[in-house]
Order: C-alpha cells, then structure tokens, then sequence
C-alpha cells in the first residue's frame, strides 16, 4: 500500500447520480473533506465531460470510471481524446493489447489507467455463469498480472483480492478497492466486501466509497469516522 497519498485523496466518493446540479450539491457539501470523485457511466452518459470540468474546477482529482472496453485502436483514439481532461484515473478493461493501447493513447498525460479486475458485485457463481472456469482469486490476479504487463498504473479491485495482488506482484500498481462497508453501514448489491480498515491492511490504497457516506444522515460526520480509522493504520 502507498502511504504518500493525502487523507483526503485516499477516500474516492462515488457521485453516483445523474445530473450537474446533484453534483454541485455533494461538491458544496464534501470538497472541504473530499479531494476525489468517482465520475461513472450513467452520470457520465447524462452530462458528458461537463461534469469532469465541475469536478476539477472545484480543486479535486477525477476517477473516470468508464471501464471502456473495445478494439485497440477504438480504445488508443478514445483514451487519447479523454486524455484531454484533468484526469487522474481511467478505467479499462480488455486483454493485454487493449490494456496496451490504453496505456499507448495515455502516454504523455498524467492520466492513470487502471485495468478492471473483476466487479465487486460478482461473485463465483456469477463468473460460472459467464463461463469463466477459475476461482474469483486467480481471475483477479491473472487480469492484474495483465495489467502489469501492459503498463497500467494500477488496478480496481475487492479489498479480498488485495492481498494476494500484493504477495504476487508487489507494491508497483496502485490499488483502487469499490465495495467498501465501514462497520455501520448495509452492504447492499455488493458480495466481495470489506470495513475501510481491512481493505488497506490487505494492500488497498484508494477506497471508492458511495452509499454509506450519500445515505447517511450526517455524511461529513461519516467521512470523518472512516478518516479516523484510517488515521490509525498510518499515523497522519
């Protein structure tokens, strides 16, 4: 795990909504607390790169969570022009040639890309389904291996798989964990889960964190509870 990263950056919010004005509501409330914003697909559907401009002219960093999966060079001419934007991380997800042109279309940026591993809402019997023959544990680690290997800055992936990506490939990729559920909150659709405290003991650098703080009754209180935990593990 990465110990350099400000308090305030380590918590990504999930601006799962849908329109500006929503957005400029969770800014106003949480950008003093805040410093980085999960922007994903169906907000990004809905506002376009109008929204990325908001979020980094508020003074905070941009997770595009796009998970942009298609032909090299559909991928490498697309990453290219969202390069274009103040962008910290783009998410991607494919074998290791569109992880490659990815990475080839981000050359020169500051932009991050990040492979997708596997989705925290999955589980074994779903990746069955889907006719993938492996436990959850090797997929998640095959697809970071690619990642590696392709140049990626990082991965997404389960607080639960943190920890062999990190026994197997070292402290070189950024890990960026979705599905986090502090103590007191419900765990909803997600399945592979884990506390805060947990998923950054595993290996975890940055905690993409939405419905627990958005439906709580006192959101900043909220960040500051998870803050505080974190506090802990690295003495800030």
């Amino acid at each position: 795990m990465k110990k350099n990263i400000d308090l305030d950056k380590r918590i990504i919010f999930a601006l799962d909504v849908n329109t500006i004005s929503q957005v400029e509501k969770w800014l106003g409330i949480l950008k003093d607390h805040v410093k980085f914003y999960k922007i994903g697909l169906e907000l990004f559907v809905s506002e376009g790169m109008a929204v990325v401009d908001k979020v980094t002219h508020a003074g905070c960093e941009v997770m595009l969570d796009l998970k942009l999966y298609d032909i090299p060079q559909t991928i490498f001419r697309t990453v290219k022009k969202i390069c274009k934007k103040e962008i910290t991380f783009l998410t991607v997800h494919g074998n290791l040639d569109i992880l490659k042109a990815a990475v080839e279309g981000a050359a020169g940026t500051k932009v991050n890309i990040l492979g997708v591993t596997v989705l925290t809402s999955m589980d074994e019997k779903d990746l069955r389904e889907m006719g993938y023959p492996v436990h959850t544990e090797q997929l998640v680690l095959k697809r970071a291996e690619l990642a590696q290997k392709a140049g990626c800055a990082g991965v997404v992936a389960s607080g639960l798989e943190a920890k062999i990506i990190r026994e197997k490939l070292g402290d070189s990729l950024i890990i960026v964990t979705p599905g986090i559920r502090p103590d007191f909150s419900i765990k909803g659709d997600q399945k592979r889960v884990l506390t805060p405290k947990d998923a950054i003991l595993n290996g975890s650098d940055y905690l993409v964190i939405g419905r627990p703080i958005r439906d709580s009754q006192d959101p900043v209180k909220t960040i500051s509870k998870i803050k505080e935990e974190i506090k802990k593990l690295f003495f800030y």
